[in-house]
């Protein structure tokens, strides 16, 4: 006989009927659900999509659709999790009454996304207004707007849906528009505001489109962007996009509305003139990283005046950056001087060259909301009908709002979750497993002591719990 070490240990697997919560670290979700009052909220804005006399409310459907989508499921199918463990998250419903439910969202598509709206400046208000210090609205200058990422995205179907088709890739699926929220370095990883789900055919640069989700996210912004007769108070807000965004339709639209904007430009084709004046540092200025240290032979320069712009909005100004090629990069036409040379547009009055270049160059953050998004649902589409799937692109951001206002309102300033992407929360805490006991007729939780997110999970729940208190005892707005 031949003794192996096992890579594990492995003990015998028995069933039991003991009360065990397999993502007990899920109801973390569930607290702050709670603390803001979302069932009661939730029925005010939906419930012409159930039955009068249903069991299942709308608010307890979408908590539950969301709470699966945040812990990694894909489908009503995926409820069963929750259902398993209805001492900890209350009866679920089954997937026909989801069915249902989606059914009736799919004939009435603009009710829905009206109702979702309207929910959803609720929770940011009474979220934002929590964070204290940290709320982005009273953050928010002339000189340090609050920042909307406007992007597009690609998303698969590896099924014939509604409204999918070929994309510029050679794929096949939808092209969604994603407008979100940039809180800033230091203060979370940012909130989805709006997704306008769309056919793969369509282009990434369409004014059209890039007005239409600005609209929808100008909704669901808290009152404190607009004055007293509820004009927007534009010069609160930045937009920044990329190349995409950067059309004369869009911008004029940005200008009227008196927002500012900070978008790259594709450079024309350089005259001679300009080549040489690009290989001339006598007027550039060093650019800097996130952290305002200064970058290596990396200068950027104001070239307003160089590169005269047509037909854009007035005070638009066009700004240059050179870089050196990065190793394994292909030269182009525009690359002079052994460096890349990109640009930006911008209309901010606030005229700090290199702060102006880190703040557009941190436009990149946006492409990790986008990938939470993904995560969280948008990646998988479900249904067949096109209003289904954009209902369900909603519920996803949804489930990373919430962490995002998790991170903005619940979480101390500087705490280590407050960087991690929707992954790592499934991984650090939704997967902490506990124990439901009953002990003087109330209902415990047991989870392990030595978990390395138990003291996080605890403190989400004391927080929430407080914060709770302090609405109902009108110490904060709600």
């Amino acid at each position: 006989m031949i003794n192996s070490t096992l890579t594990y240990p492995t003990p015998r697997v028995e069933l039991t009927d003991q009360h065990l919560i397999s993502h007990a670290g899920l109801s973390a979700m569930g607290d702050l659900l709670n603390a803001v009052d979302f069932r009661a909220l939730c029925e005010d804005r939906f419930s012409q999509f159930v039955p009068k006399a249903a069991i299942h409310r709308p608010g307890k459907i979408i908590a539950d659709l969301v709470l699966t989508l945040a812990a990694g499921g894909e489908q009503a199918c995926d409820l069963d999790i929750l259902r398993t463990s209805a001492g900890m998250f209350g009866p679920v419903s089954s997937e026909a009454t989801v069915s249902r439910f989606m059914g009736r969202v799919k004939h009435m598509p603009e009710a829905f996304t009206y109702g979702y709206q309207t929910m959803s400046k609720t929770l940011r208000s009474r979220l934002w207004g929590a964070a204290g210090d940290r709320n982005p609205a009273k953050r928010a200058t002339r000189i340090n707007p609050l920042i909307i990422d406007i992007d597009a995205t690609l998303v698969q179907a590896h099924s014939d849906k509604q409204g999918a088709a070929g994309t510029y890739k050679g794929g096949y699926g939808f092209a969604p528009m994603i407008a979100s929220v940039d809180y800033g370095q230091g203060y979370g990883t940012g909130e989805i505001l709006a997704v306008l789900l769309r056919s793969g055919n369509m282009g990434a640069n369409s004014a059209k489109d890039h007005i239409e989700v600005l609209s929808q996210a100008l909704a669901v912004l808290p009152d404190d962007f607009y004055d007293d007769h509820g004009v927007l108070i534009g010069e609160k807000l930045l937009v920044r996009t990329d190349s995409a965004g950067a059309s004369r339709e869009f911008l004029n639209h940005l200008d009227s509305l008196g927002l500012q904007f900070s978008t790259s430009y594709s450079l024309p084709v350089i005259k001679e003139r300009e080549i040489g004046w690009i290989s001339q540092k006598k007027y550039w200025e060093p650019a800097v990283d996130q952290h305002g240290q200064r970058l290596r032979d990396v200068w950027v320069v104001d070239a307003t005046e160089v590169m005269k712009l047509k037909a854009y909005p007035p005070n638009t100004r066009i700004y240059v950056r050179a870089e050196p090629l990065h190793s394994g990069a292909k030269a182009s036409l525009f690359d002079t001087d052994g460096n890349r040379i990109t640009a930006f547009l911008t209309n901010s009055p606030y005229y700090n060259i290199a702060e102006l270049d880190r703040r557009h160059r941190a436009r990149g953050r946006c492409e990790n909301r986008i990938k939470s998004l993904k995560h969280a649902g948008l990646g998988k589409l479900p249904y067949w009908s096109f209003a289904a799937n954009q209902a369900w692109t909603l519920l996803a951001a949804l489930a990373v709002n919430l962490l995002a206002w998790v991170q903005l309102s619940v979480l101390p300033v500087g705490h280590q979750a407050s960087v991690w992407d929707l992954k790592r929360w499934r991984y650090r805490l939704f997967s902490i497993a506990g124990k439901l006991v009953r002990s003087g007729r109330q209902a415990k939780l047991l989870i392990p002591k030595h978990a390395p997110e138990a003291g996080l999970f605890t403190l989400i729940g004391d927080v929430c719990q407080k914060l709770h208190q302090r609405w109902r005892q009108g110490h904060l707005i709600a």
